[in-house]
């Protein structure tokens, strides 16, 4: 008999009050960003206060940003359980929803206190990833984002550790670990975006190559899951995804579809790819870009 140990995505457990994993995860996650990001603002001559005070602002929306996203895309189940939508604790809070709501209410943000968007965006981006990073091992605890089914002896030559493989065992069916493909690449990603400090870009730079690189890794790591939020879309448009993705093909099945043609995910992240890059080369062939770095410019 094949035994095996799930771990359980409630960590305590308090009368009727449950603790999970989730969020600990979360809030770690979003603990040692704040810390970053303080670090790098005091080095850059602004208050820590100024970073508290941010969290106020976009760590609300960013909750309900990410909601509402999965949500709009999962109406037809939503509409007939109204009293799920609040119910973020069994999943389904969408990353690229959490964005939206945070770059809105951030520019807000900027907006009242005085500080450039771009400026402050070069300073949270590492953090914004490094959350990403940490995040996905909620998703982990959970059982939840993972890719299509793959054989033990697949993941054994991942040379995981056991307790990764048996948590990839849903009711005796083995998945794609893609929470930790994306894990990987985000930290990948954090250590590139602080190595680009002590290259003093242009700013805005650090910011626009966190959306380059972190949706780049989405766009492929996307296709292998089999929970994508997906809609219909031309068959072109479709056609062309699928041809995006077909080097990844080499080495993996796609993962399946429930409905639609389209991946959101990978659609947003196609277009953020090429928003990032056509940031980065406008603002450099205008002659707008400053250099981001200079004390003198943070409050200009």
């Amino acid at each position: 008999m094949n035994l095996y140990l799930v771990l359980d995505p409630v960590a305590l457990s308090l009368g009727p009050i449950s603790i999970h994993w989730y969020g600990i995860i979360m809030g770690t996650a979003a603990m040692l960003g704040l810390w970053l990001a303080m670090r790098e603002g005091e080095r850059r001559g602004l208050e820590k206060d100024l970073f508290l005070d941010m969290m106020i602002w976009v760590i609300p929306a960013a909750i309900l940003g990410a909601r509402l996203y999965y949500v709009a895309f999962e109406w037809s189940y939503y509409a007939e359980h109204p009293a799920d939508i609040i119910a973020i604790w069994k999943g389904g809070l969408a990353i690229h929803g959490g964005l939206i709501g945070a770059f809105i209410a951030g520019a807000f943000f900027v907006r009242k206190y005085k500080v450039p968007y771009l400026v402050l965006a070069d300073i949270v981006a590492p953090s914004i990833i490094i959350g990403q990073a940490i995040g996905r091992w909620g998703n982990f605890m959970n059982q939840e984002a993972h890719g299509g089914v793959v054989s033990r002896s697949f993941l054994e030559g991942l040379h995981l550790p056991n307790w990764i493989i048996e948590q990839m065992n849903i009711q005796g069916v083995y998945y794609h670990p893609t929470f930790l493909y994306e894990s990987l690449w985000s930290l990948i990603g954090f250590a590139l975006l602080i190595s680009l400090r002590y290259v003093n870009p242009k700013r805005g730079v650090i910011f626009f190559s966190y959306l380059i690189w972190y949706s780049l890794g989405r766009f492929f790591v996307e296709g292998l899951r089999t929970d994508s939020l997906t809609f219909e879309g031309p068959n072109w448009l479709a056609e062309f995804m699928n041809l995006l993705w077909s080097p990844m093909q080499l080495l993996f099945e796609p993962g399946m579809m429930a409905s639609g043609n389209i991946r959101v995910a990978q659609f947003i992240s196609l277009l953020l790819v090429l928003f990032g890059i056509g940031m980065i080369l406008y603002r450099k062939l205008s002659g707008v870009a400053v250099d981001s770095y200079r004390n003198d410019e943070v409050n200009a």
